[in-house]
């Protein structure tokens, strides 16, 4: 899973910087917002799911959650790490 979702959110990256302009960083920016949203969402359901069944089950799936979130947090970072570099070397 962690895999898939940074490929996409890397192929995002790429194709938004590829389009150039002073844009660019911003777009890499939204795409990255975008990918961690997404995976926080994923992260609530899992949660509700942990809140609805008992013992080791929700525990799993909080560690499932706590997961997602993490990689939320690390996918906007990477975004704006890329945002930053692709800013810099347009100036």
């Amino acid at each position: 899973m962690r895999i898939f979702a940074k490929s996409i959110a890397f192929a995002g990256f790429a194709a938004l910087a590829a389009c150039g302009g002073n844009n660019a960083g911003d777009n890499i920016q939204a795409e990255a917002d975008n990918q961690a949203q997404m995976l926080e969402n994923e992260a609530g359901n899992l949660e509700q799911s942990a809140d609805n069944t008992t013992g080791a089950v929700a525990d799993s799936l909080e560690n499932q959650a706590a997961a997602l979130e993490n990689q939320a947090e690390a996918t906007r970072e990477a975004g704006e790490n890329q945002a930053e570099a692709v800013q810099q070397n347009s100036r």
